[in-house]
């Protein structure tokens, strides 16, 4: 009922704004030169940034050009970011990394693929958002750190990602036909790992019909003291079908998509995926009006997912299923009132529903007779709308100023344990009846605000001041994941440290209030240098950290803490930065620049005065960049400090310092393009500050240590256009 009025709400409003005889807006006639920062690594290039704080100061914008580099040495779409100055990711399977941004990862980020919210389906996050599309189909990433305006992020309180499939192809005129595509190959010695991608376009000028595909497949990785590195092998596969069409500036298409993944490793977790398998769908509309514009999406998608142990990790079984949907809608109206003001308003609505339930085992006295449910007919209901004005006061002065409400409806059912009868060694019955017993359904009525200013004195100078309030809600795992036994909490969580976690009905929704400032300089031409910084400091009311609740030995006597999410208090603080200088420009030797990024962040439980979990410690990367006709190629030194700040109730390991050298280049002649390039080339052996607790050796030897990174690789690729 309730999705039945806000439907017809936005049908009734779409079609009042549509009549509405507001004519369209010109600017004031003031042209800004954006300040463009590059970030060094493999995505070498930023899009110039538009004018107008929706994308503030802070904002990397990659195109598809930019992330090809990147494409050829990862599939893992998360990879692609780890470039941009502030942000990391947690190393999960060879394709499921979970991104962070200033320190807040995963859910605190509001991730968009296509425009579509997608929720993981896996009480470890296998399946997060960007392991839908592969790094080789991206066509555009917006990453916005920092302060986030409403009309990009709601039921988050770090930044937003934004990744989109390749726009449609049409044909430049009336009664012509085009055709075109590329196909791609790519090789990774150190897993020795395969990819390949294609699509294809036919198109008119008012119909377009695309196709995208990728495969890929990793044995497990090599460190590099040549030690392999179990539980990393992974294999996939995606294909999407688009059909658009367009007329008089509107715009509306259907992609249709589906994955397939028989098994990914985890070396930082008890177990494995054995299978994930999605179906998606997703309507776009997009018009331009006398009134401004109308941007506008239905989407669906269906995840069926199989956990187990891969060889690695035998001899065990324990099944696991999950089944979750995601489906929603977004609708965004942009109406230029005046020359100097823009309002934008939307509305969403996305819905998650999740069956996670762990199959019994015929004649185990553990894991039967029945099957244990961990989440039974969860589902977490949100409905957003906000508000926006952007004002242009002078050619040096823009303010933006936003409002949001997100309301939050989440429940599960009743659930069961494997075995019913209570005892010292099933505590898990007790549980499941206390948790039977009590009221699921939980309401959280969450409001944003946003405020910005930009000041741009000069072609060559541009700063931003920016306060934020937002908001989220805790995810179906942490309030309902409700066993407290050793073997059912350990089978929950997405942080690869080993440790068991209990969900908490109690949870309050997590409040950051984040400020930062942004400096840009460049020199006036913007051809010379340039240079961001970045200061942040953000406090969380109501952080959603861990309480400890028990603890368990498990199978390799090793003691594990059980913990429990509950509500603190945090702080986060830091610093980002990028830049790049031209050094030499010959004719004959083509433009050399220097690169350069820093990054620092530290976090805070204020109430127990323990350190936030998985901080990435102080690191920056500087680079030679050169440039000649379709020849480019960078070499860059990757630094990362020693990671001591750990969190002691976690038993989060510290890592050394280490350096990486690595290079890469790339050449365009006619149709083709190649990619060669080889990281960490001296094959240092180190450990990865992300990357958790390595399960694999753990089972092996019994003894704890972090994930070793990949040692040399050495990889090649070829793209041939038609």
């Amino acid at each position: 009922m309730l999705r039945n009025r806000l439907l017809g709400s936005v049908a009734m409003a779409t079609g009042l704004l549509m009549a509405m005889p507001i004519h369209a807006q010109q600017n004031d006639g003031v042209t800004l030169r954006p300040i463009i920062v590059t970030p060094v690594g493999p995505a070498a290039t930023t899009a110039p940034q538009v004018d107008g704080l929706e994308t503030p100061l802070s904002a990397t914008t990659l195109q598809r050009t930019d992330t090809k580099p990147e494409a050829a040495a990862s599939s893992d779409t998360a990879s692609v970011l780890g470039n941009i100055p502030g942000v990391n990711v947690y190393s999960a399977g060879g394709v499921s990394g979970l991104p962070v941004i200033d320190g807040f990862a995963d859910d605190r980020l509001n991730i968009l693929i296509d425009g579509a919210s997608i929720s993981s389906a896996c009480a470890n996050h296998m399946n997060p958002p960007l392991s839908y599309i592969a790094p080789l189909n991206i066509g555009k990433v917006e990453v916005l750190s920092g302060v986030t305006p409403v009309s990009k992020g709601g039921d988050s309180i770090g930044g937003t990602i934004i990744v989109d499939r390749q726009a449609p192809q049409f044909a430049a005129t009336k009664g012509t036909v085009l055709t075109t595509g590329e196909v791609s190959a790519f090789y990774r010695s150190v897993n020795n790992g395969f990819a390949t991608a294609g699509n294809a376009t036919v198109a008119t000028d008012k119909f377009s019909v695309n196709y995208q595909g990728d495969f890929s497949r990793g044995e497990n990785y090599r460190a590099g003291n040549g030690e392999k590195i179990r539980s990393t092998l992974y294999e996939t596969q995606n294909h999407a079908a688009t059909l658009a069409y367009r007329h008089d500036g509107q715009l509306l298409s259907l992609t249709t998509a589906i994955q397939h993944i028989p098994y990914q490793g985890y070396a930082n977790q008890r177990m494995d995926m054995v299978g994930n398998d999605a179906v998606s769908l997703n309507l776009k509309y997009k018009g331009e009006f006398a009134w401004g514009t109308m941007d506008s999406r239905i989407y669906w998608q269906q995840t069926r997912h199989e956990m187990e142990f891969l060889a690695d990790k035998q001899p065990a079984q324990m099944p696991m299923d999950t089944k979750g949907t995601d489906l929603g809608y977004s609708v965004k109206f942009d109406i230029p009132l005046t020359r100097a003001d823009t309002v934008r308003v939307g509305n969403e609505l996305h819905s998650q529903l999740l069956d996670d339930w762990w199959p019994a085992i015929a004649g185990s006295t553990m894991m039967g007779p029945n099957d244990y449910w961990n989440i039974r007919d969860g589902r977490r209901d949100r409905i957003g709308t906000f508000g926006e004005w952007e004002r242009k006061w002078s050619s040096s002065w823009t303010t933006l100023v936003g409002v949001r409400n997100d309301t939050v409806w989440s429940n599960t059912g009743d659930v069961q344990p494997y075995n019913p009868v209570p005892s010292m060694m099933n505590p898990n019955a007790n549980a499941a009846t206390a948790f039977n017993a009590k009221d699921h359904a939980r309401r959280d009525v969450n409001f944003d605000a946003t405020a910005l200013v930009r000041y741009t004195p000069s072609l060559g100078s541009s700063y931003e001041l920016g306060y934020s309030r937002k908001t989220r809600s805790p995810n179906l795992y942490e309030r309902y994941a409700w066993g407290t036994g050793g073997m059912s909490s350990s089978m929950t969580g997405w942080f690869g440290d080993g440790n068991g976690y209990v969900g908490n009905l109690d949870l309050k929704p997590e409040v950051a209030n984040n400020i930062s400032f942004t400096a840009a300089w460049s020199d006036p031409a913007g051809k010379k240098w340039e240079l961001k910084v970045k200061p942040y400091y953000s406090y969380v009311a109501d952080f959603i950290d861990v309480n400890r609740y028990g603890t368990f030995t498990d199978k390799n006597g090793g003691t594990f803490p059980i913990l429990q999410f509950a509500n603190h208090n945090a702080r986060l603080y830091g610093v980002d930065a990028s830049g790049r200088v031209k050094v030499l420009e010959r004719a004959r030797w083509g433009e050399f620049a220097l690169l350069g990024q820093f990054a620092y962040v530290n976090g805070k439980n204020l109430d127990t005065g323990d350190n936030l979990y998985h901080i990435m410690p102080v690191n920056g990367r500087i680079g030679l960049e050169q440039k000649l006709g379709d020849w480019t190629s960078l070499v860059e030194t990757q630094m990362v400090g020693a990671k001591s700040n750990v969190q002691s109730l976690r038993l989060e390991q510290t890592t050394p310092a280490y350096t990486l050298v690595n290079w890469r280049a790339s050449y365009t002649w006619k149709n083709l393009r190649f990619d060669l390039g080889v990281e960490n080339i001296f094959d240092k052996n180190y450990a990865l500050p992300l990357g958790g607790f390595d399960y694999t050796y753990y089972k092996a030897t019994s003894t704890r240590r972090p994930v070793p990174g990949p040692g040399r690789n050495v990889y090649a690729g070829l793209t041939v256009k038609f």
